[in-house]
């Protein structure tokens, strides 16, 4: 990356968040200030509105382990929800807050490039995730020739594969291998819960701070499952890699994160 531009930061928007006007009102101020530090790549899911697409189509998404089986229908509904209407979305929403975007996805120029995900056991069981993908290399040139000109790409979470067939890829996951890939300053994965904790319907079990240990435990015990688990466990492998930083926050929390989750190597 060019060092005019300095380290940036990936931030990971759930896109839960996406369709709150309250979330998005503190969002956007957030990351023009990020901007204004710094190189900003925001990446963003889109579960929820894939999962209202599939509604309106009379389909029922299956998940296992926080992660979304992907059949024919379902690789359709994310091209059509993520790099369509949400990217598009965001593109616009930054423009409207003088923010220049540029919307891609991993699919674009190999930015990410994944193999398809083999059959998994779970609970004794064999399950076929479909046009699901697992990243195997990450080309962040699409990226580093955007930065440089001010630009804030918008990232839609799917991959491609050396045949040029796409998949689904977790949002959570592509957010990280950019981090690494681009030697981020910051990985933020943007929540509603703003942070991890050992009850959820609980603010005041917040943790501030989760290592690997913690992360086991939390996950053995069932209190770190489903989304958090990826997060927790993505923010764990960025930190393996070049990520200065890796926090879990809201978007009311994203520049002083006084509310939120470290992830950190141990405690």
């Amino acid at each position: 990356m060019s060092t005019d531009t300095g380290s940036p930061t990936v931030i990971k928007v759930s896109g839960t968040l996406l369709d709150e006007p309250d979330a998005l009102a503190e969002l956007w101020p957030a990351l023009c200030t990020l901007r204004a530090e710094g190189p900003v790549v925001l990446v963003h899911g889109g579960g929820k509105q894939m999962t209202a697409l599939a509604d309106r189509l009379g389909h029922t998404p299956e998940r296992v382990q926080g992660r979304r089986i992907t059949t024919d229908l379902d690789l359709k509904i994310a091209q059509w929800a993520l790099r369509g209407a949400l990217n598009t979305q965001l593109v616009s929403q930054a423009q409207q807050h003088d923010l220049t975007a540029v919307g891609v996805s991993g699919a674009d120029a190999k930015l990410v490039q994944v193999t398809k995900r083999p059959a998994w056991t779970v609970n004794g069981e064999t399950v076929d995730f479909g046009w699901v993908g697992d990243i195997e290399h990450v080309d962040p040139s699409l990226l580093e020739g955007l930065l440089p000109q001010s630009l804030v790409p918008v990232v839609a979470p799917l991959g491609i594969d050396e045949e040029g067939q796409v998949y689904n890829v977790n949002a959570d996951t592509v957010a990280c291998a950019l981090a690494e890939a681009l030697a981020a300053r910051q990985l933020l994965f943007v929540t509603r819960a703003g942070a991890v904790r050992r009850d959820p319907d609980d603010p005041a079990s917040r943790l501030d701070t989760c290592d690997a240990a913690t992360a086991k435990q939390g996950v053995a015990d069932g209190w770190i499952e489903g989304g958090m688990r990826v997060k927790v466990e993505t923010a764990l492998d960025a930190l393996d890699g070049a990520v200065g930083e890796v926090y879990i926050c809201g978007p009311d929390d994203l520049l002083a994160r006084s509310q939120a989750t470290e992830v950190v190597c141990e405690t």
